[in-house]
């Protein structure tokens, strides 16, 4: 007797590694959103930067769990991100240079994307 609801074929090098790439695309949506949400109350001059982080913080509703959200959002996809790398060089991938070299062109996008968001409270954080 087969337990299983629905018995499908999978080839036999699908792992839990091939998950991360379906796991990047979900971070993303919620920085997103979450950064969509906290950009509502952000101000950009530097003299008020800060402030509006912390006005998020303790007088948004709920602007404290969509900021850590989005902060501890931002470490989770790049964990994704080193996973989905490290099971590209596991499998050679990267012998697919084309695709190869668009992810890495995306890699460092995202780098430069989170910088920027790391800077956003000019350093007092």
């Amino acid at each position: 007797a087969n337990d299983a609801l629905v018995d499908l074929p999978t080839p036999s090098n699908i792992s839990a590694l091939w998950n991360f790439g379906s796991l990047l695309g979900l971070c993303l949506i919620t920085q997103i959103l979450t950064g969509l949400f906290l950009a509502m109350h952000y101000t950009s001059d530097i003299s008020t930067a800060f402030s509006s982080v912390t006005h998020i913080c303790r007088d948004v509703n709920y602007g404290w769990l969509i900021r850590n959200m989005h902060a501890n959002g931002a470490s989770f996809f790049f964990i994704c991100i080193y996973m989905h790398i490290a099971r590209g060089l596991y499998y050679g991938s990267y012998l697919y240079k084309e695709t190869w070299n668009i992810g890495v062109v995306l890699l460092l996008l995202v780098m430069m994307t989170a910088f920027v968001g790391y800077v956003l409270p000019w350093g007092q954080i």
